[in-house]
């Protein structure tokens, strides 16, 4: 099977690498060419379009940045569903909303192909090592066909329902992994401030019940001071949280938290901290609390200026 890839990002890159590695015939395109030159050494079969890619491939994989790339690279003049041939499969792993996924689909299934909508989770550790979480959404068929070229780079495969779905699993994936990553600083900071031991702290909670996976991943970068290691930039989830909260109203679901999350991620990216890891979140509760988690001590140490 004849594969291409879009998208040669931080998730992208190594996603295309488990496909070199798998032995598929691959075809890449990326707005900035360094990325394709680099697969192109490595096997890789270098574009310069979207549809230069779909007329290259048997099935078409996308993991890009936003709602209108994703649009423009799937839709636009010379985008992938132009170009696209009936019984070709087109899949994006990016985060949008299930509307955009289902607008896609509907081009897609005019001209005979078949578009899944396959969010992916895992971070690019897991890229890396090909044990991705994906969320497949659309037809059947299409994905028991799509399969094996998912098994290069994922490890829990799901198909999850009809076209949409996926986007909806991956927004509430997303609307957890944003409330937990708040909560886990201010609980973080509550608990030093109040005299604890961060690193005793975060052995104790990771074995009780109030442990989360964005606590125990949050929690060391914040200990650790390592917020410009950016593995998960505070940007993308803003966008993220922004799509959640159009799709809670879209379809009258309440999310408070959800709300309220999204208002205190949005006041961190305006104050400059969008490129930053998602756990400076604790950097605005540190300057209202005159505090600051200590890496070296059992307290919190106080910010400049404190008495």
């Amino acid at each position: 099977m004849k594969v291409g890839f879009i998208g040669l990002g931080r998730m992208g890159m190594p996603m295309s690498q488990r496909l070199l590695k798998a032995g598929f015939y691959l075809t890449v395109h990326n707005r900035s060419r360094g990325k394709v030159e680099e697969l192109a050494r490595l096997g890789a079969h270098p574009a310069f379009s979207p549809a230069e890619v779909s007329r290259a491939s048997d099935i078409v994989l996308t993991c890009l940045p936003d709602v209108p790339t994703v649009e423009n690279v799937f839709l636009g003049e010379d985008g992938i569903v132009p170009a696209a041939r009936p019984g070709q499969i087109l899949v994006d792993h990016s985060t949008v909303g299930p509307s955009t996924s289902r607008r896609i689909a509907e081009a897609a299934e005019a001209i005979g192909a078949s578009f899944l909508d396959a969010p992916i989770s895992g971070g690019v550790e897991r890229a890396a090592n090909g044990t991705l979480t994906i969320m497949v959404g659309g037809d059947q068929g299409a994905f028991e066909r799509a399969h094996p070229v998912f098994e290069a780079f994922g490890a829990n495969i799901r198909h999850v329902g009809i076209s949409g779905a996926g986007s909806v699993v991956k927004l509430v994936n997303q609307l957890l992994c944003g409330v937990h990553s708040q909560v886990a600083a201010e609980a973080l900071l509550l608990g030093v401030r109040g005299g604890a031991d961060p690193r005793v702290l975060l052995e104790i909670l990771g074995t009780s019940w109030g442990t989360s996976f964005m606590l125990s991943r949050n929690g060391p970068v914040m200990v650790e001071r390592d917020f410009a290691n950016a593995r998960a930039p505070l940007r993308l989830y803003v966008k993220d949280l922004h799509l959640i909260r159009e799709f809670a109203r879209e379809i009258g679901s309440p999310a408070p938290l959800g709300d309220l999350t999204t208002e205190i991620f949005q006041e961190a990216s305006n104050k400059g901290m969008g490129e930053l890891d998602v756990s400076c979140l604790v950097l605005p509760l540190e300057e209202r609390a005159r505090a600051q988690v200590s890496k070296s001590g059992s307290q919190a140490r106080p910010v400049a200026g404190e008495l």
